[in-house]
């Protein structure tokens, strides 16, 4: 589908990367890795086509279609999440208000016998089928469906943008890319701002995606559940493995270790001809031999041997004195926002932000005129003993971020909240980097806070978090966002402290510091509370998981992967017994007792229930059918697309129409299947 050949991109003289040559072929699914600075998301600006390589091509087909997701975006305030979103459809828009226009040249013209009129019509015609091909009876509910997906509610479609934080906001953009259906589908870090519920719905959509997938993730458990190819970029050049990423790991092992023999026999024969050199480099008997040598040293080609593997330093962080039995206890603990927390706390304004609840100026004005506006939770009752690592998870916006707040008494709230006896806390925020002097350099940041032996290892743990070499005495003022967030981390392992509070700790961590981090996590002996919504991270490193839901906190026993089992298997039994109280409720209507009444009202009322219970029965078959239907439809779409992907597919029309009219009947098939679900609650309303 595209061909990048020959790929070559310098820097000052000094190549990124050179000879660079792969393919992406139709329904590729592949992870871009690398350490930081290799060149990941500068390969996937180049395929965009948003920055141009300093030699070699990259081959796009005319019609294959590339949707870009950075890291970094600007997005307009002027709109409403609804119209950011719907910018997507663009082109449908286009040719809606095209076929708006020939409407009104039809409906103003009379020459309807004439070529001009005829070709109108055949115009309008053409438009119209194309403009139902594309979906355009129908994109409202599919906007819908992935916002949804994407944590948004109904009520947040039509608030302006400029009213949500920079997480949120990047959710706004995937979902504009993914409505748009690309060929290429081009993502850097896409689930940095994405709760655990969103990430599996994204997983679940990049599966099913007709087109290809190209990514740029640290998220291990993300990437091994959506990938089925890794191209790794090192030391300027690429290695190609058809293999998800764990699988790559070992590859990439296997092949280090045949790099380091090669590399160390290299090193062997450079030496013994050097040697050789040097002994006889005098002797006139032995000159043509020298300069033989000299000529064969000239010629060998240095074996560059990947980036040392930083990922097994284990870092031992020693725990500050013992602390009481239990370190955090709530008891009762609310939150919720009052009218006058606003006049007086307006800092509380990003804090909601940070937890994605963002507030617009007309709602903060209705909060003075209500003395009680959002309860954000209530009832918390929580022990987290000494020595547990526990997690904060669920939904952006659900009070994570701010029972950790009330935790440090930051912000007030109701109920009794205990901190235990001589509990010292390290706290990282999620602007824990903005805190950082900015006129001390990387080396001497840590270097104030470490003590002891560790102190003979900075420059060691600085490598593992990407600070070796040079990076080391750059002053953190001119660090980027994400360099100054790796450093406050590290100097808050560093501190002596007996719980640790990490607030989204991983966000611009790569795997090899991940693994780092979670190694010395797992060796602190203090207490931990971890807000993360990384599955690989917190995967077996915690044994206790809070989870926020609904303005309630509950506790679950067990890992993250035990947690995501039990809510899966609590979805599938609410299922299950919907299904039976449907079927209890029809039984019932049957079988009525009637023994209470008079022989004429016992008849009459029997009649009635059987009447009813037949309108029932009628309803649930509509019902059943349409759903069927639905499903046939959404079957043969999906061997379609299939077949469309295809290089012969793509170019057959026939299918498009088919395509579309199949689009079109499970379009109605859809509505049919709500009215009678309608029907159906209505009947059993009145039952």
């Amino acid at each position: 589908m595209i061909s990048i050949e020959n790929l070559r991109v310098e820097f000052s003289a000094k190549p990124l990367f050179a000879g660079v040559s792969y393919v992406i072929n139709a329904r590729d699914r592949i992870a871009l890795v690398g350490k930081n600075g290799a060149g990941k998301s500068t390969m996937l600006k180049i395929i965009a086509g948003l920055q141009q390589p300093t030699g070699g091509t990259v081959a796009v087909p005319r019609e294959t279609t590339i949707g870009y997701l950075p890291q970094v975006m600007k997005l307009t305030d002027q709109r409403t999440v609804r119209e950011e979103t719907e910018l997507a459809f663009a082109h449908i828009h286009d040719i809606q208000s095209e076929l708006d226009h020939l409407n009104r040249q039809l409906a103003e013209r009379t020459d309807y016998e004439s070529e001009e009129y005829m070709a109108l019509v055949e115009q309008f015609s053409h438009l119209d089928e194309r403009f139902h091909l594309m979906g355009g009876m129908n994109y409202q509910a599919e906007l819908e469906r992935t916002l949804t997906g994407l944590g948004f509610r109904q009520e947040d479609f039509e608030r302006p943008t400029s009213e949500f934080s920079g997480g949120w906001r990047m959710r706004i953009e995937l979902a504009k890319i993914l409505l748009q259906h690309p060929n290429v589908l081009l993502l850097d870090e896409p689930t940095n701002h994405l709760d655990i519920e969103s990430i599996q719905w994204l997983e679940q959509f990049l599966q099913n995606h007709q087109g290809s997938v190209v990514m740029v993730s640290h998220d291990r458990a993300f990437i091994n559940n959506v990938t089925n190819r890794t191209i790794e970029i090192s030391c300027g050049q690429i290695y190609d493995y058809k293999v998800k990423y764990n699988e790559y790991v070992t590859l990439r092992a296997e092949r280090r270790e045949q790099q380091l023999r090669a590399y160390e026999n290299q090193q062997k024969e450079i030496a013994d001809i050097r040697a050789f050199i040097e002994r006889f480099r005098y002797q006139a008997t032995k000159a043509n031999q020298v300069q033989s040598r000299i000529k064969q040293l000239e010629k060998i080609v240095p074996i560059e041997i990947d980036e040392v593997d930083n990922s097994r330093l284990h870092l031992h962080f020693t725990c500050s004195q013992r602390s009481g039995d239990f370190p955090i206890i709530c008891e009762e603990v609310g939150k919720t926002y009052y009218s006058r927390e606003w006049r007086e706390e307006r800092g509380e304004r990003n804090e909601l932000a940070n937890e994605g609840t963002n507030v617009s100026s007309s709602h903060f004005s209705l909060l003075t005129s209500h003395p009680q506006e959002h309860v954000v939770f209530s009832h918390v009752n929580l022990q987290i003993r000494r020595g547990e690592k526990v997690a904060f998870v669920g939904r952006n916006g659900e009070g994570k971020t701010t029972l950790v707040k009330c935790i440090m008494g930051q912000i007030p709230f109701d109920g009794n909240l205990k901190i235990g006896h001589n509990v010292e806390i390290g706290y990282f925020a999620q602007n824990q980097a903005q805190l950082l002097d900015g006129e001390l350099t990387v080396f001497d940041t840590i270097d104030r806070v470490a003590r002891g032996d560790i102190r003979t290892k900075i420059r060691d743990i600085l490598g593992a978090f990407m600070f070796g070499g040079e990076e080391s005495e750059k002053k953190v003022k001119v660090l980027s966002g994400g360099e100054r967030t790796r450093l406050a981390m590290i100097r808050l392992l560093l501190e002596p402290v007996n719980l640790l509070i990490l607030d989204e700790p991983t966000n611009h961590l790569d795997m090899r510091s991940k693994d780092v981090l979670k190694e010395a996590i797992r060796q602190f002996d203090g207490t931990v509370i971890l807000v993360s919504h990384d599955r690989d991270f917190l995967d077996g490193l915690v044994s206790r998981v809070y989870e926020f839901a609904n303005g309630q906190v509950r506790e679950h026993i067990g890992g993250i992967y035990e947690y995501i089992s039990e809510k899966r298997e609590v979805r599938s039994e609410k299922r299950d017994e919907f299904g039976k109280s449907q079927e209890k409720n029809v039984s019932s209507s049957h079988f009525s007792p009637l023994t209470s009444h008079p022989e004429k009202e016992g008849r009459m009322a029997f009649e009635a229930q059987k009447a009813q219970a037949r309108q029932r029965k009628k309803l649930e078959k509509a019902v059943s059918e349409a759903e069927q239907a639905v499903s046939e439809l959404e079957q043969a779409i999906a061997i379609l697309e299939t077949k469309m992907a295809t290089p012969e597919g793509g170019s057959d029309m026939s299918l498009y129409e088919k395509h579309g009219r199949l689009k079109q009947q499970l379009s109605k098939a859809e509505d049919e299947w709500a009215e009678a679900m309608e029907a159906l609650e209505k009947a059993e309303g009145n039952s």
